[in-house]
């Protein structure tokens, strides 16, 4: 008998289910309730996989509630979805991704379960993602300031900036706390800022927002940021490559620390003047943080 595959969608107040094979679907409430139902229907299915469509933090309720219950579950990225569903010829580029779609994908490439993060884990990423909230409102501000020259205007800017100040340093501060309380996040830090370019904020980055790191081959760590170039191809045609989806927020980090890395890291700095586009410097920088923290070793520049 085929294995059971379950594919979710996400939405607000809802859950779109459809169940392979078979394509049966049903709909059901995205509550507490709604959530303790869904898994007792699950339990009696048996599926190989329960895969969900990652929406913005809507789905990570639902999947903690499955997870908890010892279904097998993996959150899965909408961009690889909505690829495999155009290369299948059944979805416009545009077009929303339902559970059907979602069911298909992870029946046709065998996705595996994939262990949530922990309450610690989830803090962790969520204060690193404030931080970077506050950053950009302190840039906002810094952009009004300039185009602005009403003293009173400015003043209030200034006192904003101050006050956003004092919140990242709060923020800084206890993101600090977090990873020093912990012997492996503060080996991992230790370990990601030997890499010249690599600095606390990327580290902590890293460790909130992409705890899979070490753990995945290169070509998977690299898919799951984002970082991995896929090609437009139709018959003998291809196209320009692209890269798209995964975690915009630890693939932003990265660029900025390639860039750094690409003028003071010397491995990176060489792969650079080779007229290498920073998107390959930063793919390369991942995949050295990667093995770093698989074999727990420092950087060796002589063997990067």
């Amino acid at each position: 008998m085929d294995a059971t595959v379950v594919g979710i969608d996400v939405a607000k107040d809802r859950l779109d289910v459809c169940v392979r094979p078979g394509n049966e679907s049903f709909v059901i409430a995205r509550s507490g309730a709604g959530i303790e139902d869904l898994v007792e229907r699950l339990q009696k299915l048996s599926p190989r996989i329960v895969a969900i469509e990652a929406t913005g933090g809507f789905e990570t309720v639902v999947a903690a509630g499955l997870a908890a219950a010892a279904l097998p579950v993996v959150v899965v990225n909408p961009a690889q979805v909505r690829a495999f569903a155009q290369a299948l010829g059944k979805r416009a580029k545009t077009d929303p991704i339902d559970a059907a779609v979602i069911a298909h994908f992870a029946e046709a490439t065998k996705v595996e379960p994939r262990p949530l993060p922990d309450a610690m884990t989830r803090l962790l990423a969520d204060l690193v993602a404030r931080r970077r909230q506050i950053v950009e409102m302190m840039a906002a501000e810094g952009q009004r300031g300039r185009r602005l020259t009403h003293k009173r205007l400015q003043n209030s800017i200034a006192r904003l900036r101050k006050a956003l100040e004092k919140e990242l340093a709060e923020l800084d501060s206890e993101i600090g706390d977090h990873v020093r309380g912990s012997p492996v996040w503060a080996e991992k830090e230790e370990l990601l800022a030997s890499v010249p370019g690599v600095g606390p904020v990327v580290a902590r980055t890293l460790i909130g927002e992409l705890p899979e790191l070490g753990s995945l081959d290169r070509r998977k760590v690299a898919a799951l940021v984002g970082l991995a170039p896929w090609t437009r191809q139709s018959g003998q045609w291809r196209g320009k490559s692209f890269i798209g989806g995964g975690r915009k927020s630890v693939r932003t980090a990265l660029f900025m620390a390639a860039m750094v890395a690409s003028r003071h890291n010397p491995v990176l700095k060489q792969f650079r003047d080779k007229l290498v586009a920073i998107i390959a410097v930063a793919r390369k920088l991942l995949i050295i943080l990667n093995a770093i923290l698989r074999d727990k070793t420092p950087w060796q520049p002589k063997t990067a």
